[in-house]
C-alpha cells in the first residue's frame, strides 16, 4: 500500500488534534491570538476520502467474503472504540465534572457502543448528533460504509463502485425525503460522498494512473493551501464541495506517484499508523490539559506552547495506545480467528 497514505492519516489525525486543542484554548483564554486560528476539522474529510480509497485497493483484486470484510472492520475499529467509550461512560458517572461534553446517559452509551447516530444528551441546544466520544460520529459513518461496502462485494469488481455509488446515493435521497428524524438527518449529509469518492479515486489508481514528480509537489500543497483556507473561512455551502473537494485532489494526486518508505520520513509513517489510536484518545488528554492549565501556563508563560504541549501529548499517549492496546488486541483477534478456522471440522465421507 502507497506509505503517503500513512503520511496524510498522520497530518488528518494532527489536524483533528490541532482543531480541538484551540477549542479549549477558547475556553481556558479566549483572549488568546492563536483561538482566532481555528481550524484543523477537515482531518476528517481526509480521512472520509482515505477510507473509501483503501477499501478499494485492498479489495478489488484480493477476493474475500463479506463475513471475512466484516470481520475485519470490526476487529480495527471496534475494541478500542469501545474501551474509549466505557471509559468515558466511567468517568461521567464518577467524574462527571471533568469531562463537559459528555453525560452519563444509559440509551446514548448503548447506541453509541451500536454505532447508532443518536442526540448527545450534554447538547443544551438538542441538536448535535453525536456518540458520547464526541469525535466518533465518524465512526458511525465509518461502520455505515463498511456495512454497505461489504454488501457491494457481493457485485462483480467490475460494477462494485457503481452499485456502492448507487446504494448510498439512494439512501441519501430516502434520508432527504422522509420526515425530519435524526437518523435521516445524519444519512442524509453530503459529507457521505467523501467516502464515494475515496473508492472512486481508488479504482483510478488500480488503473496505474501516474503523475510526475513536479506535478504531485505542486498539486498536493496547492490542495492542502484549499482544504485549510476553506477549512479555516467556514463557507456557508456543503461541506462536500468546500472540504470534500480538496481532500480528494489531495488523494488523487499524493497516491498518483510511487514513493519509497524514507527513513527521513518514517517518523510520520509511525504517527499513521497509530492516527486511529491518536484520534479517539486526544479528547482524554485534551481533558487533562484544561484542569492543569493554570498550573503549566506558570510554567510556560504562553498560551501557544500550551497548544503545543497538548497536542505532544496527545500524540504520545495514541502512541502508546497504539502500542499497548491497539497492536495487541488487533493480533490477538487475527490469531484467534485464524485459530478457529484451522480448527473447523473437515467433512467426513459417509
Amino acid at each position: 500500500m502507497c506509505v503517503q497514505l500513512q503520511y496524510i492519516r498522520a497530518i488528518a489525525a494532527l489536524l483533528v488534534v490541532y482543531f480541538h486543542a484551540i477549542l479549549q484554548m477558547e475556553k481556558l483564554n479566549p483572549d488568546a491570538w492563536i483561538t482566532d486560528y481555528l481550524f484543523g476539522k477537515s482531518g476528517v474529510d481526509l480521512f472520509f476520502v482515505l477510507s473509501g480509497f483503501v477499501m478499494w485497493i485492498t479489495t478489488s483484486d484480493k477476493p474475500q467474503t463479506v463475513g471475512d470484510f466484516w470481520w475485519k472492520r470490526v476487529r480495527r475499529v471496534v475494541p478500542l472504540y469501545w474501551a474509549v467509550t466505557l471509559a468515558a461512560a466511567a468517568v461521567a458517572f464518577v467524574l462527571p465534572q471533568i469531562l463537559k461534553s459528555t453525560q452519563f446517559d444509559v440509551p446514548h452509551i448503548l447506541a453509541s457502543l451500536a454505532f447508532l447516530p443518536w442526540i448527545n444528551p450534554s447538547d443544551p441546544a438538542g441538536d448535535m448528533i453525536a456518540p458520547l466520544i464526541v469525535p466518533g460520529w465518524t465512526l458511525n459513518y465509518e461502520m455505515y460504509f463498511y456495512f454497505l461496502f461489504g454488501l457491494c462485494l457481493l457485485v462483480p469488481v467490475r460494477h462494485r463502485s457503481l452499485a456502492i455509488a448507487l446504494l448510498i446515493g439512494s439512501i441519501f435521497a430516502i434520508a432527504n425525503l422522509a420526515p425530519e428524524s435524526t437518523a435521516a438527518r445524519f444519512y442524509g449529509d453530503t459529507v457521505i460522498f467523501e467516502f464515494v469518492a475515496g473508492v472512486i479515486l481508488g479504482r483510478i489508481y488500480k488503473t496505474g494512473l501516474s503523475f510526475t514528480a513536479p506535478v504531485v509537489i505542486f498539486a498536493v500543497p496547492l490542495g492542502f493551501a484549499a482544504l485549510l483556507f476553506n477549512d479555516y473561512r467556514g463557507f456557508d455551502m456543503p461541506r462536500l464541495i468546500t472540504i470534500g473537494l480538496p481532500a480528494a485532489v489531495i488523494i488523487f494526486f499524493a497516491t498518483a506517484i510511487r514513493l519509497p518508505d524514507l527513513k527521513a520520513w518514517r517518523w510520520l509513517r509511525i504517527l499513521g499508523d497509530a492516527s486511529y489510536s491518536i484520534y479517539l484518545t486526544h479528547i482524554f488528554t485534551l481533558a487533562g490539559s484544561r484542569m492543569v492549565y493554570t498550573r503549566v501556563i506558570d510554567i510556560l508563560q504562553s498560551d501557544t506552547l500550551f497548544v503545543v504541549v497538548m497536542m505532544l501529548m496527545s500524540t504520545l499517549v495514541g502512541l502508546a495506545s497504539y502500542y499497548l492496546f491497539e497492536v495487541p488486541v488487533g493480533r490477538f483477534l487475527s490469531s484467534e480467528r485464524q485459530s478457529r478456522v484451522g480448527q473447523a471440522p473437515r467433512a467426513h465421507n459417509a
